[in-house]
């Protein structure tokens, strides 16, 4: 007969993985430090193989033993989407609901969400998380959080989703360069480095450069930017032009900044916003009303 391991086993593992002590996985984790260990060491001899080199004062994880934490968080996360299957008998709209958002949508949309949300359904206790792409996808596969707010399209490993709007990019330079292109624009006209972006983590960049079909590398600026904020300032002082989803305009990121918005070259330059969960998540009634809401409020 098979012999798996045990949930308890793989969250000692992640645990320790986690915090890298094994006196406070264990208070984590709310066991004596030796039960932790113990339980570690029978997940070792059940697998057959070594997950952690150990000696008298420190560890470290094997390769292994990281490949055996990857798998273990998929497991943990899975196994509570099938404890949640008993809290969809009732109301699907009550209980904790984890959001994770990108940072070129969260100070745009989260603020109307919340409002929302509270008014429309009450007993949804949000817990919301700004954070990049490749981070909350990281942590919805690991369980951390329920449900993503993302720009698509993008690689999601798996996961399912649903496009909930269309946010347009828009093309912003200032009124003094403004006064020195033609418009329509043609990006072979526009100054080498002139384009300024976000740094690659953050989605929107890839988006932006595809959606608005600039292909001509050299007019893109060496210099990357954390935020939509800093784009718009690196513009406003007249350093080159960028582009800004509708999203953020409507919101008044570009107000009392003399700007100037005209369309980027191509045709329905946009970006998509779907909402992304793991395909074992039990709350699909929940993430359906959810986007209902989203899409209202884009």
């Amino acid at each position: 007969m098979t012999k798996f391991p045990s949930l308890k086993q793989l969250n000692y593992i992640v645990t320790l993985f986690e915090t890298r002590h094994f006196g406070e996985a264990a208070k984590q984790c709310y066991v004596s430090q030796s039960t932790l260990s113990s339980g570690i060491q029978n997940l070792e001899e059940l697998l057959g193989c070594q997950l952690i080199e150990r000696d008298n004062r420190s560890f470290v994880f094997t390769s292994m033993g990281e490949e055996v934490v990857t798998r273990a968080k998929e497991m943990l996360a899975s196994s509570r989407d099938l404890l949640e299957l008993s809290n969809c008998v009732g109301d699907s709209m009550e209980g904790q609901l984890r959001i994770g958002c990108i940072p070129t949508i969260a100070p745009f949309l989260l603020c109307d969400l919340v409002q929302e949300v509270n008014l429309r359904f009450p007993k949804l206790d949000l817990l919301l998380r700004e954070d990049t792409t490749a981070n909350l996808l990281t942590a919805l596969r690991n369980g951390e959080m329920d449900v993503l707010i993302l720009a698509l399209p993008m690689e999601i490993n798996g996961m399912h989703s649903k496009v909930v709007g269309r946010d347009a990019f828009k093309m912003v330079l200032s009124t003094k360069q403004a006064n020195t292109v033609r418009v329509p624009i043609c990006y072979d006209e526009l100054p080498d480095a002139s384009v300024f972006l976000l740094e690659k983590e953050h989605c929107l960049t890839d988006h932006a450069v595809s959606a608005c079909q600039l292909t001509t590398r050299e007019k893109i600026n060496p210099f990357t930017a954390t935020s939509l904020h800093t784009l718009v300032q690196m513009v406003a002082n007249g350093l080159g032009m960028t582009f800004i989803p509708q999203m953020a305009i409507d919101h008044g990121l570009l107000d009392n900044q003399n700007l100037v918005v005209v369309e980027p070259p191509g045709q329905e330059a946009y970006r998509e916003i779907g909402l992304v969960w793991r395909p074992t998540s039990s709350r699909l009634q929940t993430f359906n009303k959810l986007a209902e809401v989203v899409e209202g409020l884009l």
